[in-house]
């Protein structure tokens, strides 16, 4: 059996391994070929493309790598049909992969999606093209197949791996001040823009250990060019460990704010993207909140400082509101609990996984 799989950013890169993992239970001998990161090359993917080159982030940095995208996208088919794999699995990144899906369906070949992309915030025209493009999609948050649903479509919710991966997340007892965790992304660009000022809190919180949560593809010397002369720790290699020992921590949007959730650890969400690519979003996005606890709590459990919200003197003040010991602290805790609970228990890997491995093996 040959699969090949394809994710484009950090977070679909774990949830890619953890899926793979899965598979290895239920059949050793499954060929593995994609598109991914260090993580899933760990459980044996052998990657024709890492994560590192692929992410693009907003609008006009899509308009300005137009070329290299086009590139990816038809070396990405060609290396699909020369694999000619059993099945497609596709992880999220839906600006992609929903252009490799009709592709693979032409070659009579199965696609499963994996992780939903988040049409329901945006772009919900995108469900026509999921439903005639994939043979299965599995879902990981539970408002999403209500979504399906009013398109005739039945999805599996099959609950959120994250559960899993943080099950066995490392800890670490803290040593010395309490410490504030920093996770500014996982792109230059992003970091280039959240990490600076997350970094002035270090001088406004003299009391605290600053700690910045560094992405494995980033090299260390580009957070030490923005960190300067700065007294602030950089932690590679542990994240999980980091937030598990922390106080509070200052987050950018993503994945993050929920594992930092999971883990119990009161955050703030940050976020600021290139101005022109923002304004378009905005024009475009149906949400109320851009973090992930605060929509499937469809409530501001944490507070989202974006653009220009996310300065020095807001996030002072919002960041002095969480590390003081009180009702809202408190709240916000009592709130990441019934979050976790919200998402469907462990086992999302091992569900996913055996229910692509029956329907692939039936074709």
């Amino acid at each position: 059996m040959r699969i090949y799989i394809i994710a484009g950013e950090a977070s679909g890169d774990l949830h890619g391994a953890n899926l793979v993992k899965a598979f290895h239970a239920l059949r050793e001998d499954i060929e593995w070929r994609g598109w991914g990161g260090d993580r899933m090359a760990a459980e044996g993917v052998t990657l024709k493309k890492h994560i590192r080159d692929l992410a693009f982030m907003g609008f006009a940095e899509v308009v300005m790598n137009l070329k290299t995208i086009l590139g990816n996208l038809s070396a990405c088919k060609e290396d699909i049909k020369a694999f000619k794999p059993n099945a497609v699995i596709l992880i999220d990144y839906p600006g992609f992969n929903l252009r490799i899906a009709p592709f693979v369906k032409s070659l009579g070949i199965q696609v499963h999606y994996y992780i939903s992309p988040q049409i329901w915030a945006w772009k919900s025209n995108r469900v026509h093209a999921i439903k005639k493009y994939t043979d299965r999609v599995y879902c990981i948050l539970p408002f999403e197949k209500d979504f399906y649903a009013r398109y005739g479509m039945d999805v599996e919710f099959v609950g959120h791996p994250l559960l899993d991966e943080l099950k066995d997340a490392p800890s670490s007892e803290p040593e010395g001040a309490p410490t504030i965790a920093l996770l500014p992304g996982s792109r230059k660009q992003e970091i280039s823009k959240m990490l600076p000022v997350m970094l002035a809190m270090a001088d406004e919180f003299p009391s605290y250990t600053f700690r910045i949560a560094a992405a494995p593809s980033i090299d260390p010397s580009f957070y030490r060019s923005i960190i300067g002369e700065k007294d602030v720790d950089l932690v590679q290699d542990g994240t999980y460990a980091l937030l598990r020992s922390s106080h509070a921590a200052l987050v950018t949007s993503g994945t993050a704010t929920l594992e930092t959730a999971l883990l119990g650890i009161p955050e703030i969400v940050c976020y600021r993207g290139n101005s022109i690519s923002y304004r378009i979003a905005r024009q475009l996005v149906k949400i109320k909140y851009i973090s992930l606890v605060n929509l499937i709590m469809d409530a501001e459990v944490v507070k989202e400082l974006i653009q220009s919200e996310l300065n020095p003197t807001k996030l002072k003040s919002e960041l002095s509101r969480i590390v003081e010991n009180g009702p809202y602290r408190d709240n916000m805790k009592v709130s990441f609990i019934e979050l976790k609970a919200k998402l469907g228990g462990p086992g999302a890997s091992e569900r996913a996984a055996r229910s692509m491995f029956e329907r692939i093996s039936k074709s």
